[in-house]
């Protein structure tokens, strides 16, 4: 088998469908009532976002990413917003953990990650959200992320250093894993993913540790800065060892 078709085959073996499952949609109707009546006249939208809203998900990182949107007017602080959230879902006996923007929980069998935003105002998809790791928030737009991952014709590329990501344990934030390709895969070919996928390897291992990403949504948020150096270090010490092996299924599987 070819390099190509076998990345394709690990590609098309590990990615999600873009709709959502039944039983994916049992477990997030409930939890979206209760935000419903945690929000109140607050909330103006519950919505699918992450990686099924941009088609690059896969099954070995299957978390399901609800992005909760709270009016401008919301009087609390983005801090109580985000401690409120999850008070309530702990507070209904679902097992839930603080995460640095998200609140994941599990529920109905499904790992859930949910986002509480302010909007900053009230005709636009521009977001304050509370980071919690700094004590600090920022401004994002999911839908610029959105928008940037589905017309970029980088998916392929995307599923398969998401695949990599996991076989190796890699903590690798996913917006800055698609920022990071669709910017330095700018002007290489589309038509051949194992090449890039293995240019992208050559590019994290020389790069990741020095490489300054921005949110494409928020130009002052520095998103590579959200990884520790030790993080950073061994993803480039991974990706010199794949880039070591003979074979692609050493690599990728």
């Amino acid at each position: 088998m070819s390099a190509e078709k076998y990345v394709m085959s690990v590609i098309r073996n590990h990615a999600l469908p873009n709709e959502l499952s039944q039983s994916e949609l049992n477990a997030i109707a409930p939890l979206k009532r209760m935000i419903a009546v945690w929000g109140g006249n607050n909330l103006c939208e519950i919505k699918l976002s992450g990686s099924r809203a941009k088609g690059t998900a896969i099954d070995l990182a299957s978390d399901l990413d609800l992005f909760v949107s709270l009016s401008s007017a919301t009087p609390q602080s983005l801090k109580e917003i985000y401690n409120s959230l999850y008070d309530m879902v702990s507070g209904k006996g679902i097992v839930a953990r603080k995460q640095n923007v998200s609140i994941g929980v599990t529920y109905g069998g499904k790992k859930i990650d949910i986002v509480p935003a302010k909007r900053q105002g009230q005709c636009d998809g521009d977001h304050s959200l509370y980071k919690r790791k700094a004590n600090s928030w920022t401004k994002t737009n999911i839908d610029t992320h959105i928008r940037r991952v589905v017309n970029s014709g980088r998916r392929n590329e995307i599923i398969a250093l998401k695949v990599w990501r996991e076989n190796h344990n890699l903590e690798f934030p996913s917006v800055l894993l698609e920022t990071l390709a669709i910017e330095a895969l700018s002007g290489q070919s589309t038509t051949t993913t194992s090449d890039n996928v293995w240019y992208m390897l050559q590019f994290i291992r020389e790069n990741i540790c020095s490489v300054r990403v921005l949110d494409p949504a928020n130009t002052n948020n520095v998103i590579s800065d959200d990884l520790l150096s030790q993080e950073k270090k061994l993803i480039a010490q991974q990706a010199e060892k794949s880039l070591a092996e003979k074979y692609w299924n050493q690599v990728i599987w």
